[in-house]
């Protein structure tokens, strides 16, 4: 299958994002608030184009099932979205001002423009790989961090939500929507977009640890 070989294709980089120091910290309970904040705020833009990929590649599809669960993944997107404001931006104090005085960082600008293209120039299979390491990985994240958990709350409650069922169902789905959409011709290119993708996550850990800005020294 598809997830099979976009799974091992991309261990060496998945295995750095699980050791990443963002993700160290996170679950030590030493990883600044600022930190974090900052990274709340880049997920969110990235977060909002995520979604709007999927209503792009829904779209681009002729397939019903492929079709009715982009949509479904798109509006669940968007409701979690909504509960991260309510939640975390709350806690955390982001405000619609914070947003505003902090842009797209480059990293976070490139990931989404790379799951833009990806769309552009292989359809809506092009764009559900680019989409399914954000999904996965965080899924395994999530299982790997509530082993031990974090002592800080606002971190426990972000291992939570990765690793809570509903999320689960929606990564098993994603999986699946992959597998369908995969054939022998389109392989090879699926699997440079996902690893991409996945080179992409890595990085975002560190913007986020490096408070990346547009600035130049």
């Amino acid at each position: 299958m598809f997830t099979d070989q976009a799974h091992a294709a991309t261990q060496k980089s998945w295995a750095a994002s699980k050791h990443h120091p963002f993700i160290q910290q996170l679950q030590a309970g030493t990883l600044p608030l600022a930190t974090f904040r900052y990274y709340l705020i880049q997920d969110h833009y990235y977060l909002q184009e995520f979604a709007k990929v999927h209503d792009l590649a829904a779209d681009q599809s002729q397939q019903p099932q492929v079709i009715a669960q982009l949509r479904a993944n798109a509006a669940q997107l968007r409701a979690g979205e909504m509960a991260v404001r309510q939640g975390f931006f709350q806690e955390l104090a982001i405000t619609d001002d914070d947003l505003a005085a902090t842009p797209m960082a480059p990293s976070a600008y490139a990931y989404t423009s790379h799951l833009y293209r990806a769309l552009m120039t292989a359809g809506s299979a092009g764009a559900i790989a680019g989409l399914l390491p954000c999904y996965w990985l965080y899924a395994e994240i999530g299982a790997m961090l509530a082993q031990v958990g974090s002592p800080v709350p606002i971190y426990q409650a972000w291992i939570d939500s990765y690793n809570a069922d509903d999320y689960t169902d929606e990564m098993t789905d994603q999986l699946a929507l992959a597998n369908l959409v995969a054939t022998p011709q389109n392989t090879p290119e699926l699997l440079t977009i996902f690893k991409k993708s996945s080179w992409y996550e890595l990085n975002f850990w560190q913007m986020a640890l490096d408070h990346e800005d547009w600035s130049v020294n």
